[in-house]
């Protein structure tokens, strides 16, 4: 499938991608200019990392995109928004030893932001932890009033102080997402370059609308991103034509090719930008965050 006006080239960061012909995928290439130093901080922009299906890169791209921007002179704020705790883990935290996670500050009463915020190894990027007690507020929730508000009340006091936060969601379209995607400003979708992964994007279209008319008005689709992207396969690149063809200018310029190094940081406890920061890894994660803070407005408010 061409897509009209595109080149046969694609901003793809990867082993072997740099010079690497892809076929009729392709997008005009890009090159993001750095972007300018804040004067000041805040209010940050909250940002929801969503794909109901699970191994597409949200966590990874939680982490090395977070890092990104802090090494670009933002101030982050992650969120681990999924009782697996795979974020936290990342990060090099031991879920299972956390006294206090994202639960107690949502759930309970009394609980202060400064007793559950950790300081993250990159320099500017903190925390919210999580593990598996998160998995209780999804039942307990239901009972709540104004449930679908209350990630959006623990994080308000703390807009001030951050230009991002990113919010690591399951992988699912629960209670536990929706409450993401009421708190956020804007959506990020990893989508795993692979056929069943572009089945589920209509049924995420469709609860991100519905949060969008009844919830949060502000919500919108930052992007789509593809991921574990493999140059060499007849199928990846057919999947990424579609992907393009059927979203346009949603579908980021930047790839995310496969590469072993990702798994190497999970173990390392770091983001792919310190582990190792010369990797094509690590280029694809700043050249997104270029990307990002270009396809977002200068001034920032909340209503």
């Amino acid at each position: 499938m061409l897509v009209d006006g595109f080149e046969q080239r694609l901003d793809v960061a990867g082993p072997d991608a740099p010079d690497t012909d892809l076929g009729p995928t392709q997008r005009p290439l890009r090159d993001f200019p750095e972007p300018p130093p804040v004067a000041e901080h805040g209010p940050a922009r909250v940002v929801a990392m969503c794909n109901q299906k699970g191994g597409v890169g949200k966590t990874t791209t939680t982490i090395n995109l977070g890092a990104a921007l802090a090494d670009y002179g933002r101030r982050v704020l992650l969120v681990d928004f999924d009782p697996q705790g795979a974020l936290s883990v990342g990060l090099g935290i031991d879920a299972h030893d956390l006294e206090l996670s994202i639960y107690n500050l949502v759930m309970e009463r009394g609980i202060r932001v400064d007793d559950v915020l950790q300081e993250t190894p990159v320099k500017g990027m903190d925390l919210l932890p999580s593990n598996i007690d998160l998995s209780a507020a999804e039942i307990q929730l239901v009972s709540e009033v104004a449930r679908e508000q209350a990630l959006s009340r623990a994080l308000y006091p703390l807009l001030e102080a951050y230009d991002v936060v990113l919010v690591d969601c399951q992988p699912s379209l629960g209670m536990l997402t929706v409450n993401a995607l009421t708190a956020s400003d804007g959506v990020i979708v990893p989508l795993e370059c692979e056929y069943f992964a572009l089945r589920g994007v209509a049924l995420l279209q469709e609860t991100i609308e519905k949060v969008r008319d009844r919830l949060n008005p502000r919500l919108q689709i930052e992007g789509l991103l593809a991921t574990m992207y493999d140059s060499r396969t007849v199928h990846g690149r057919e999947v990424l034509a579609r992907l393009v063809e059927a979203f346009g200018d949603k579908v980021f310029h930047t790839v995310i090719a496969r590469t072993v190094r990702f798994p190497e940081t999970t173990v390392a406890g770091l983001p792919i930008t310190s582990f190792a920061p010369d990797s094509p890894g690590a280029a694809a994660y700043r050249q997104l965050a270029r990307e990002v803070l270009a396809r977002w407005p200068v001034a920032r408010s909340r209503s």
